[in-house]
């Protein structure tokens, strides 16, 4: 099960940080990634993250705003987001698999329930 947590509403160039939080299931084992999907769009790969944390992939349009990274022990995923922008408005998912990350939604075994993140200008 994973829950993410983490977005509201802010000024353009702000910063969020979202959460991911993964339960009942061996984290470490498991890419993570970060998608979103504004209203009337598809859903949309952001980034990834390796098991160990230690490769990390992005979207061309999120490249040097956004970092993901992970906890194992805590079990968690995290997107920090600086330099927001309007067009970054969304709701932001979370998405686990077992192996290698990828930046194609269908790969994904799990996701959370994900968490809005308006930005006004």
């Amino acid at each position: 099960q994973l829950q993410a947590s983490g977005g509201g509403l802010v000024q353009a160039g702000g910063s969020l940080r979202l959460s991911c939080a993964a339960s009942g299931r061996t984290f470490s084992s498991y890419a993570m990634g970060w998608f979103r999907q504004a209203p009337g769009k598809e859903r949309d790969f952001v980034a990834a993250i390796s098991r160990s944390g230690g490769s990390t992939y992005y979207a061309d349009s999120v490249q040097g705003r956004f970092i993901i990274s992970r906890d194992n022990v805590k079990m968690s995923a995290f997107l920090q987001m600086n330099s927001l922008k309007p067009e970054d408005t969304a709701v932001y998912y979370c998405a686990a698999r077992t192996f290698s990350y990828s930046h194609y939604s269908r790969d994904y075994n799990y996701w959370g329930q994900g968490t809005q993140v308006t930005v006004s200008s």
